[in-house]
């Protein structure tokens, strides 16, 4: 299913991270992990791939911060926020890129890093890679 051209124009303005945009079908999780193509930009490892079947939204974004690193939830749930508001500051980036007679993608944001960094490194780095995917694209 094809979203319209004015969709398109509403994505690129509105600014929230939506119900839609985040992944969340184990299906579709099952297969961005198993075929992915990877990008590393510190702290954060990304990978992501096309979707095999239609949605709303042309990318779907997850969020993952590993319990191994991390162990207090306080800590996670923080690195989370700061990833999630970093993603949507930049979401632009990638939705200008994307092509609507392509598939749609599936982007996951892991977090590999050891320690908690600033916003403004974080952000960095997601600007940079999702700069790196759209090139790719």
């Amino acid at each position: 299913m094809e979203a319209p051209f004015f969709w398109l124009i509403l994505y690129r303005m509105n600014q929230k991270l939506t119900k839609g945009e985040k992944l969340k079908s184990r299906k579709q999780i099952k297969h961005l992990f198993a075929k992915n193509k990877d990008i590393f930009v510190y702290p954060i490892k990304y990978i992501w791939t096309f979707s095999d079947k239609s949605q709303d939204f042309p990318v779907q974004v997850l969020i993952s911060i590993p319990k191994k690193s991390f162990k207090r939830a306080v800590d996670r749930n923080k690195l989370k926020r700061l990833l999630r508001e970093a993603y949507r500051n930049n979401k632009n980036i990638i939705y200008e890129a994307y092509d609507m007679s392509s598939k749609p993608i599936l982007l996951g944001l892991i977090y590999v890093g050891k320690d908690i960094l600033s916003f403004e490194e974080i952000d960095k780095s997601v600007k940079k890679a999702l700069l790196k995917i759209n090139d790719s694209l």
